[in-house]
């Protein structure tokens, strides 16, 4: 869908590299402009084939050339590919790429209708733009991270990146609206994307109803307080996730159970002096995940398992999505748009077909 379209990539670590990745998984052509040292993300954790995992899992598909930007060679010649392309992304703190002299005002000199994403924490916010800051700093100052909360009201420290994700997520919308806009128009734009605020704007619910009734954890009965919309426990110490909001579902869940006395009871509290919720606790003790996995495609009442990483290559809702007989995961995504890339680059890999292309050219800036 996006062939033909080339983005330059300054982006490290994991929001920027997962956004570029769903635009080559799209086929733009992503070349990523790396130091000399590579992308910090290559360094990271555990290594796959001797580079960083979180490099490895969102920089596939991507074209790599190693620039020093900080040298004038180096600031020309991201110049040259980037009057030669589409869109921009970087990830840097505000300020770095002026004084790199690769700001959108600089660029915009030599691409005037380049599409230009600036993936941040804080956006422009004066009092943060310039704090370091992470996933979890996200998930806490956007109020997402005080939704989850175990029973003692601690909240949860996620295993996922969820805010990174999420950002990433905002910037790849965000250009392909930005690319679409520059077709129709022929102009181009800055565009600055806040992590931060991307998390807040999940926050919609919860605001309006908190406004409204002084009840701050958005809708109850999406948050575990009644037994139609709740976790529970197995027979073989898994969880199993009952989501039967709706009452056709619940009907069908009690009926499949042979429980119809509990239809009466659909939103009623999940605590411990509901004798029905205590009942439907016990009751999923009683069966295997393997059983309620079954039975949830049976009932079609919203009843799914709680996956660990490792069983979602056997999952059959999965086939043909994950391949695990190679490092890098084959993914079709986007509605059945198939995507087969190999895994990342190599450092520098493509520096031969890009840097001694421009070389044979002699472009000017």
């Amino acid at each position: 869908m996006l062939k033909g379209i080339r983005v330059i990539d300054f982006s490290n670590y994991l929001p920027g590299p997962f956004a570029s990745q769903r635009l080559a998984e799209l086929g733009a052509e992503v070349i990523k402009v790396e130091p000399e040292s590579g992308d910090p993300g290559r360094h990271l954790d555990i290594k796959i084939e001797g580079t960083g995992a979180v490099f490895a899992a969102n920089n596939r598909g991507k074209k790599s050339i190693t620039l020093n930007l900080k040298s004038e060679e180096g600031r020309n010649t991201a110049l040259m590919l980037i009057s030669e392309s589409d869109a921009v992304l970087e990830s840097f703190r505000p300020g770095v790429m002026k004084k790199l002299g690769l700001d959108y005002e600089a660029v915009k000199k030599h691409k005037p209708n380049i599409v230009y994403c600036s993936l941040t924490g804080y956006g422009e916010n004066e009092g943060y733009q310039y704090l370091g800051s992470h996933d979890l700093n996200y998930m806490a100052v956007s109020g997402v991270l005080a939704q989850l909360k175990d029973r003692s009201g601690r909240p949860v420290h996620p295993s996922n990146t969820i805010a990174d994700f999420m950002g990433g997520m905002a910037a790849s919308e965000r250009i392909l609206a930005a690319l679409l806009s520059s077709k129709m128009s022929g102009q181009g734009g800055h565009h600055c994307i806040s992590i931060a605020e991307v998390m807040a704007s999940t926050m919609g619910n919860h605001l309006l109803i908190e406004n409204k009734t002084g009840y701050p954890k958005g809708l109850s009965v999406l948050n575990g307080e009644v037994v139609a919309y709740s976790i529970y426990e197995t027979k073989d110490s898994r969880f199993a996730a009952l989501a039967a909001l709706e009452p056709k579902f619940w009907i069908n869940f009690c009926k499949s159970a042979g429980r119809e006395d509990w239809i009466d009871y659909h939103l009623s509290t999940a605590s411990a002096d509901n004798p029905v919720f205590l009942e439907i606790t016990e009751f999923f003790k009683s069966r295997s995940l393997k059983e309620w996995t079954e039975f949830g495609q049976r009932a079609d009442c919203c009843l799914t398992p709680v996956l660990e990483t490792c069983e979602l290559q056997d999952f059959p809702l999965f086939n043909g999505i994950l391949n695990t007989t190679q490092n890098y995961p084959l993914v079709k995504m986007h509605g059945g748009i198939e995507s087969a890339m190999g895994g990342p680059p190599k450092l520098g890999e493509h520096n031969e077909e890009f840097l001694s292309n421009i070389a044979k050219r002699n472009i000017k800036i």
